[in-house]
């Protein structure tokens, strides 16, 4: 419950709709409340006493009341649709820009496609609930408390019946309660379950049938489709019980009144108008606690999801931008510095990383699978922060810079990076949104893209979903120029040319190295890559092992050496280029 309250703070962004459609739903089940009471004069004073004025009096009234109680409650469904409408647009807003405050760290505590879930299905449940349960939810506490209380005056010795039936219908609506609020969290997180399968199978579908795994991935599927209908039918057979339960109930109370009113009826100690009256309260009673049942089963769903979604909207970025300087160089400085994933983790990703990078120089960076590599050029730019130590940039720790000005003075080009939507030229922009042509087209010359981009037909080429239109290499050219568009102060290429030929990354790198007053860190799995660079360390199980340049690490480092005579054959040819 204390979830769904946070979560309706969102109200306060559209408090005028949501007055308005409170205001209509009263005023539509207050008119509807006062047909029973004004028919009962009907009855009493106009039919039995054969008077068709009080009729047609009391007639006009209840229709009316009917009028007025159609009208109020075709407003509010308007009113209510907008306010429903903007509070999950708001919410699905905010939970966006909370998941783009993420730092690495916060992200790694879910799944991604437990994030597409909540940010889809479960405020679709939100909305659902929203949509479904206020107007039930008003009218139903309205229909009970007023009727119950003109039943009362109706028939004192009849409404005594409401005092039995009432509790009853509670212990049942809790029983259903307790039984499916479990169930609800269990059945979003089958939900979750879907979405990955779903978004694995998607992303990796040229594995899937370059495997031929189709087969097992439909068995995959079908295992977590199942489990979720079998979750779902679970659920569903509980709370079905809710209807036939109140049905019987208020059949059982319609027919206590008709059989005592009958006897007070005869005996004249009541009115038959006033017993038709007294029905119509029953009716409208019994349905309200009904509707108030249907409301507190969708309630419960909606629990485990204002859970999930309250779980993100709660979350504090780990990394915050509590600095306010800007950076004018690109000395970096590593000192002393240690990291792990988890605080609670016993193993260190870094130990003891001591570096520094002078601005305009290049380092290299070579080493095993898992020994860290990336994870170290990641501590640059506060993707995360250190566990131990301090990086600084021109001698100031890296946390006393603005967040965003330090991102954007750093340009990093991974192995795997994403090109979106659109053309080249839409792509390209993210690097600058106002570059010119010119300053777009001096990119792609330096990131050997210029000729394929020219042949692709220009700028405006569109390179589909996820740039499907182009080649690995293609795509790592495409975003260095993306990258280079910033105008950095740092450069990091994570293995970011794997997928070019060794000459076009040697052009790549060539071209790099003349950017003036850049500082630019080479990640490499091929010697090449490293070879020209100022400076190259050798990390191993998150430490480094070894640094110096290409000639000193030849003669002092046995992994180097063996490296270099195993893919260049020796020595020389880094220092030919």
């Amino acid at each position: 419950m204390r979830d769904l309250k946070a979560i309706l703070r969102f109200i306060k962004y559209d408090k005028k709709n949501f007055i308005l459609s409170i205001t209509l739903i009263i005023v539509e089940t207050l008119f509807e409340l006062m047909i029973p009471f004004v028919m009962k004069d009907i009855i009493n004073k106009g039919i039995n006493e054969s008077n068709m004025g009080a009729i047609l009096i009391y007639g006009l009234i209840i229709i009316g009341c009917a009028i007025i109680s159609v009208i109020t409650g075709h407003f509010y469904a308007v009113y209510n649709a907008k306010f429903v409408t903007n509070f999950t647009s708001r919410l699905r807003l905010e939970l966006f820009k909370k998941i783009q405050s993420f730092s690495f760290s916060n992200l790694d505590n879910f799944d991604s496609s437990s994030l597409i879930t909540r940010v889809t299905n479960d405020v679709a449940v939100i909305q659902s609930t929203l949509a479904g349960s206020i107007r039930p939810l008003i009218r139903s506490i309205l229909m009970m408390t007023v009727g119950i209380g003109l039943s009362f005056i109706l028939s004192a010795k009849l409404a005594w019946i409401f005092v039995v039936a009432v509790p009853v219908l509670a212990v049942i609506l809790i029983l259903i309660i307790r039984n499916t609020a479990p169930k609800y969290k269990k059945l979003q997180e089958a939900i979750d379950n879907i979405n990955l399968v779903v978004r694995e199978d998607i992303i990796a579908i040229r594995t899937v049938k370059a495997y031929v795994r189709e087969e097992h991935e439909k068995i995959k599927f079908n295992n977590a489709n199942t489990y979720e209908k079998n979750i779902t039918n679970s659920t569903f057979k509980i709370s079905i019980l809710n209807q036939p339960a109140f049905e019987f109930i208020m059949y059982a109370v319609t027919v206590l009144i008709l059989s005592f009113g009958t006897s007070l009826v005869h005996s004249q100690e009541l009115e038959v108008g006033t017993l038709s009256a007294l029905l119509s309260y029953v009716l409208q009673v019994i349905n309200s606690i009904m509707m108030l049942s249907n409301v507190f089963l969708l309630l419960n769903r909606s629990f485990a999801s204002a859970s999930r979604i309250n779980a993100i909207l709660i979350e504090e970025p780990i990394i915050k931008n509590e600095g306010d300087k800007l950076i004018e160089n690109a000395d970096v400085i590593f000192n002393n510095v240690d990291f792990k994933y988890k605080e609670d983790s016993e193993l260190f990703a870094l130990k003891n990383i001591n570096l520094k990078i002078p601005q305009g120089t290049s380092l290299g960076i070579i080493g095993g699978t898992g020994s860290a590599k990336t994870t170290l050029v990641s501590l640059i730019s506060r993707l995360y922060d250190v566990s131990n130590g301090n990086i600084l940039i021109d001698n100031v720790d890296i946390k006393k810079y603005d967040l965003k000005n330090l991102r954007d003075s750093i340009s990093i080009v991974l192995q795997n990076n994403v090109l979106f939507s659109g053309t080249i030229r839409e792509n390209l922009l993210w690097g600058n949104k106002n570059a010119k042509d010119e300053e777009i087209y001096e990119a792609l010359k330096i990131a050997q893209a210029y000729d394929f981009v020219m042949d692709f037909g220009g700028l405006d080429y569109d390179l589909g979903q996820g740039g499907v239109n182009v080649s690995g290499g293609q795509r790592q050219r495409l975003c260095i120029a993306r990258a280079l568009l910033k105008k950095p102060k740092i450069i990091i290429f994570d293995d970011s040319t794997s997928a070019c030929d060794m000459e076009t990354e040697r052009k790549i790198l060539k071209g790099i190295r003349t950017l003036k007053n850049v500082t630019n860190i080479i990640i490499g799995q091929r010697i090449v890559s490293v070879c020209e660079a100022d400076n190259i360390i050798i990390l191993d199980d998150g430490e480094i092992v070894a640094s110096g340049n290409h000639k000193s690490l030849y003669k002092e480092s046995n992994i180097y050496k063996e490296l270099c005579d195993t893919q260049l054959g020796g020595e020389d040819y880094g220092n030919n280029a």
